[in-house]
């Protein structure tokens, strides 16, 4: 059993403390300044005392630092400069950019240092408990301490990637494009539903994007279906039409996306270059109308103010 502290109760950090303590381990302290951290632990970690981040490193044996990607190294080395790091600690991250050179300091005075990184989305609640079970977390672990992490991730029921320090970016930019992305392209299709007319734009998109993701899973490209693979070349015109006079700020992402597909399409054997030159030069001239739409409204705006 080890005894924890967490540095960072964020939505990460609040949940994988509690998983921890209901695995048996014994968590001791926490950080958190904002109302959000404060309110994690009272409900997550009920009964956890709330410390300033050294008072806390300095209280547990096994460290959890779940701070955000960017604040991590200086919170690495603000804690070893104080002295609340010592030799033989376990100093976890949860950072899914980083490996363990962030935590080069930490390693220099002899603690053990691991990378685990859960490839899951969290709400910062209790409903984020039972996912943790089967999820998969991207390791990186220093000489000797596979062992140590592998356990970890066991008694979060998780299941273990070993990702090489040097690869530990891309892991992450795979993560980040697949599940953030998908929240803003989601977003955005349901937007151009309900301006449609959809009453539920949830319920419409929910059988056919359930039904798509578990064939991208299962097929790659070759789950690809639409006008682009099809090359209908105007029906995407009337798709860039409606979208310019109703979301007009959706087209670049649209673009975008339906250049990538178009490429993928031609690899794939399934559609003629020919065909896909066709729309690309569609989709960029969509784009350049777009682009001046915008110049337009936003010139329109600036006189009104005047």
């Amino acid at each position: 059993m080890a005894h924890i502290g967490v540095v960072g109760a964020g939505r990460v950090g609040a949940v994988l403390s509690a998983a921890l303590r209901a695995a048996g381990h014994e968590v001791v302290a926490a950080a958190g300044d904002s109302p959000a951290s404060l309110h994690r632990i009272e409900t997550l970690l009920p009964g956890v005392r709330v410390a300033k981040p050294t008072d806390v490193a300095r209280a547990c044996d096994l460290l959890l630092l779940t701070v955000p990607d960017d604040m991590l190294g200086n919170v690495v080395t603000t804690l070893v400069g104080a002295g609340a790091i010592r030799e033989g600690q376990v100093v976890v991250h949860t950072s899914g950019r980083h490996g363990l050179a962030v935590l080069e300091p930490a390693t220099a005075i002899g603690a053990r240092t691991v990378a685990m990184h859960p490839a899951m989305t969290f709400t910062g609640t209790d409903l984020d408990l039972d996912r943790l079970s089967g999820t998969v977390f991207g390791m990186t672990a220093g000489d000797g301490e596979s062992e140590l992490a592998e356990g970890l991730v066991t008694d979060l029921g998780g299941i273990p990637l070993w990702v090489p320090e040097g690869k530990r970016t891309l892991y992450h930019a795979g993560l980040a494009h697949g599940a953030n992305h998908l929240v803003t392209l989601v977003s955005q299709a349901m937007e151009l539903l309900a301006a449609s007319g959809a009453e539920d734009p949830a319920a419409t998109l929910r059988p056919l994007l359930s039904a798509a993701l578990d064939n991208a899973l299962a097929s790659g490209d070759a789950a690809l279906t639409g006008p682009i693979v099809r090359g209908d070349v105007r029906t995407v015109q009337a798709h860039l039409d409606d979208i310019l006079e109703n979301a007009p700020t959706t087209i670049p992402s649209y673009v975008a996306m339906a250049k990538a597909t178009a490429d993928r399409a031609v690899l794939g054997g399934r559609l003629l270059p020919i065909r896909a030159a066709r729309l690309v030069r569609m989709l960029d001239e969509a784009l350049v109308r777009a682009g001046e739409r915008t110049a337009t409204n936003l010139s329109r705006t600036r006189s009104d103010s005047r």
